[in-house]
């Protein structure tokens, strides 16, 4: 397990590297000025272009630019907006949130769909499994922003009167119930997909007829055995969907009024905030290389054939 872990991580070296490149050189090499609108209605002066374009290092090879701008990374310096606020600061006030929102959506898809996919695995076709497809179905055709305007509009004020308008700047767990259900919505309907599809073809597996024959209860079958069993493409889907539910929540944030990395991020592009767009992607490359080893690490706990030798 052990040289396993030490491989898979020298795996995730040039992965780093190329996708953090990647992103740095499409960032920083969007067409226009880069100090459009910073000093208002007027051109900005020379003496303060000279001096972003020295604290950039813009005068350099992309190349270059890239590797110092890694070299203060590794050191903890997630560099700076154009008027000297520092990026990490602005990631360490929004990362949480985001993070506790997308951790609300992961377990919200998870228990539902989960749920509805094993128990229509195990049923087969009838009413129920008609039920959670059309549902699914429902959900898959809605974009995410849609569901987050029609949860605001039901259980807002004017609506239900449910949640507030706006969540607090640092909410808490009960304050992103609905905004997590609005995000994981879309991965929910996946979930539930892909548990009906694998528990209805494993449960005709031969281990899991054996298991039957041997005379073990049926919660023994279906909990140790079959779901063991199919719950590791579902597995790898919510590791995953992890990452991408942080990336993805500028919508869901700002339908919800939420000051997390989504509308940091927004605000980065809308501003031609090099800087903030380039650390916050870094960040989220990191949790899905991070997340993708949790997973590998679990399909062995969950299948014992699995073995990393």
């Amino acid at each position: 397990m052990t040289r396993y872990v030490l491989r898979r991580l020298l795996q995730l070296i040039p992965v780093f590297f190329g996708t953090t490149f990647l992103i740095y050189i499409l960032v920083w090499a969007v067409p226009g000025d880069p100090f459009s609108g910073k000093c208002g209605q007027t051109a900005c002066p020379p003496a303060y272009v000279a001096q972003m374009t020295e604290k950039f290092n813009l005068n350099d090879n992309v190349f270059v630019q890239y590797f110092k701008y890694l070299g203060s990374l590794f050191t903890g310096d997630w560099g700076e907006t154009f008027n000297g606020t520092s990026v990490g600061e602005l990631i360490a006030t929004s990362y949480p949130i985001t993070l506790r929102l997308a951790v609300v959506a992961v377990v919200i898809e998870a228990v539902i769909g989960l749920t509805a996919g094993v128990l229509t695995g195990l049923r087969g076709k009838g009413f129920l499994d008609n039920l959670v497809l059309v549902s699914t179905t429902f959900l898959i055709s809605l974009p995410v922003f849609v569901t987050a305007i029609v949860l605001q509009l039901a259980l807002g004020s004017n609506g239900l009167g449910l949640i507030e308008a706006s969540v607090s700047d640092n909410p808490g767990i009960g304050e992103l119930i609905v905004p997590g259900i609005a995000l994981g919505s879309l991965s929910m309907a996946y979930v539930a997909r892909l548990a009906r599809t694998s528990i209805a073809e494993n449960r005709r597996a031969d281990y899991v007829r054996t298991a039957i024959a041997k005379g073990q209860p049926t919660s023994r079958v279906v909990g140790v055995h079959l779901l063991r069993n199919s719950v590791i493409p579902v597995l790898t889907f919510l590791g995953t969907d992890l990452g991408a539910l942080m990336g993805g929540a500028i919508v869901t944030e700002g339908v919800f009024n939420i000051n997390g990395l989504g509308g940091l991020i927004f605000r980065g592009i809308q501003n031609r905030e090099s800087a903030t767009v380039v650390g916050v992607v870094v960040l989220l490359v990191l949790v899905y290389l991070l997340m993708s080893l949790v997973v590998d690490l679990l399909y062995a706990v969950l299948d014992p054939r699995i073995r990393y030798d």
